[in-house]
């Protein structure tokens, strides 16, 4: 095809009549199985943002490092990432439902290993395995609601629901870390998942239908390797760069992964039946969307984080007063999910997901005008209510791009990208901006701290805010506050860097994806 050819083809998702028949609507059984997979999809999200209410508490108890708590908060949504394209593969190859089955069982286990861990070091494996059972979840239940609805309109619909449950549970995790702080320890919540996936592996035979791709082949252990180094080094370069800035180690590990990284595309390109299809990145619409799902996460990823620790740090709020300040921003983000797919029916999805996102940039400048002063609670949540209106329509609307131009038995590889540029950006997100607020709290507090100040109190005031709190009670009067205050500018230099990039992101799915007609029933079956 070549790029002439793309928009004409792109302006419309609907055939010329007589082409081909309706395709059939989805039944009871097949809402009742988008109900189940709803259950394993609220726990993943859920997972990626548990502990950003508990990070004091953790913080208390383990006393991790500053690295080992940027470890901790997303060595999971790292892991996920680094596995999806694998697992993704294997799933179509092995059965979807089947590497569903297993994986929650595996995802059970390693949340009771992570509840009971005894030393920071312990919880950050345990969160890695935890990324690797939930990266066989995900690609999972995303391809399996492309066999279960072969209606465009209701395959949009059931799209949406997914990525809103996904995204519901990233919103959740911080309210249901506040409930169970108030009354457990940290590590109750992980235990949440025993029950949830007892009841998946329970109905999972009866409502859920089973799928492999025809003439599977055998996995390729190569690409499997070759994508895990790519992805690991890349990873740790990152983290230490936000650490400690560039230097060589971190820049030679970037390097190392990004040749890896070559290899592997490399090779898919060369292999008859690859771990990834390289030429589903061809389709300009679904490449768009993933960009725009990649950096959208990122801003939000962060930003999550940075809210999550203004309401207690700053604002006072106990873990669970703080949660509940997060209702209407999960609120926003279910809202505009569910009802996104909907308006794409009558609104092209460019200009929907364009609209959101100029939505979510006004929500970042507002987070750009904090002064600690009473009223900046109330910014803070409408602020981030609007970032999540944008997240909730580029997850619903994004994901249906990507999965749904997929050929069906390449559906499990789609999703598996969809998901791993998500979960990449939600993780670089907590790096990044994580990073770029602690760098500008560090310089603030630079020659604030009195002589006198004791040794450990100097080094963790220094350190960031979550670390000061720790040791609030010997700081002299006046420090406390002059660290909030630095937390709350570097807080606001991180929102007016995802104002300016979601800005972007805006034009361009406006640019890129105007041509996308909108979601029409009549579209056969791919």
């Amino acid at each position: 095809m070549t790029s002439q050819d793309e928009p004409d083809l792109l302006l419309s998702r609907t055939p010329t009549k007589g082409t081909a028949s309706p395709p059939a609507t989805a039944g009871a059984r097949e809402w009742l199985g988008l109900a189940l997979l709803a259950l394993p999809t609220i726990l993943l999200g859920l997972d990626l943002t548990l502990l950003h209410l508990a990070l004091p508490a953790l913080a208390a108890d383990l006393q991790p490092s500053s690295m080992q708590a940027l470890w901790i908060m997303d060595a999971y949504g790292f892991m996920i990432a680094g596995f999806l394209i694998t697992m993704g593969t294997l799933g179509d190859r092995i059965g979807r439902r089947k590497l569903l089955m297993l994986g929650a069982a595996a995802f059970a286990v390693a949340s009771a290993l992570a509840a009971f861990a005894t030393s920071a070091l312990m919880l950050i494996a345990a969160r890695a395995v935890l990324g690797v059972a939930a990266a066989t979840l995900m690609p999972s239940t995303l391809a399996l609601i492309t066999n279960m609805f072969a209606d465009p309109r209701q395959r949009a619909l059931g799209f949406g629901i997914w990525a809103t449950m996904f995204a519901f549970g990233m919103a959740l995790g911080p309210v249901v870390g506040g409930v169970l702080l108030e009354h457990f320890w940290w590590g109750a919540a992980f235990l949440i998942a025993v029950p949830v996936v007892g009841l998946l592996l329970l109905l999972a035979p009866a409502l859920l239908p089973e799928y492999r791709a025809p003439h599977g082949s055998r996995l390729d252990l190569a690409s499997v390797g070759l994508s895990l180094a790519a992805m690991l080094p890349a990873v740790y370069g990152i983290k230490q760069v936000a650490k400690d800035g560039f230097g060589p180690h971190p820049v030679g590990a970037i390097a190392v992964g990004l040749a890896f990284a070559t290899l592997f595309v490399r090779r898919q390109q060369r292999l008859a039946d690859p771990l990834l299809d390289i030429s589903l990145f061809a389709n300009r619409a679904s490449s768009v969307a993933l960009i725009v799902l990649l950096f959208g996460l990122v801003a939000v990823g962060g930003t999550m984080l940075l809210v999550t620790q203004y309401l207690q740090l700053v604002a006072g709020f106990s873990p669970l007063v703080a949660g509940l300040w997060m209702g209407p921003p999960a609120l926003a983000m279910v809202a505009a999910g569910v009802t996104a797919p909907l308006i794409a029916r009558r609104v092209r999805p460019g200009f929907v997901v364009a609209g959101a996102l100029g939505l979510s940039v006004v929500g970042y400048l507002l987070l750009t005008r904090l002064d600690n002063s009473a009223s900046d609670v109330t910014i803070v949540v409408a602020g981030f209510s609007l970032a999540y209106l944008g997240l909730g329509t580029i997850a619903a609307l994004g994901t249906d791009l990507v999965v749904g131009s997929a050929p069906a038995d390449k559906a499990g590889s789609a999703s598996a990208m969809s998901e791993t540029v998500q979960d990449l950006g939600v993780s670089l997100g907590i790096a990044v901006l994580g990073s770029l607020a602690t760098a500008i709290y560090r310089r603030a507090m630079l020659g604030r701290m009195p002589d006198h100040l004791g040794h450990e109190a100097h080094e963790a005031v220094g350190d960031s805010l979550w670390a000061a709190s720790s040791v609030a009670s010997q700081l002299p009067a006046g420090l406390m506050e002059e660290a909030q205050a630095a937390f709350t500018a570097g807080f606001s230099t991180a929102a007016m860097f995802s104002a300016v990039g979601v800005s972007v992101l805006a034009i361009l799915a406006a640019v890129s994806l105007r041509h996308i007609g909108v979601i029409d029933a009549s579209e056969p079956p791919r």
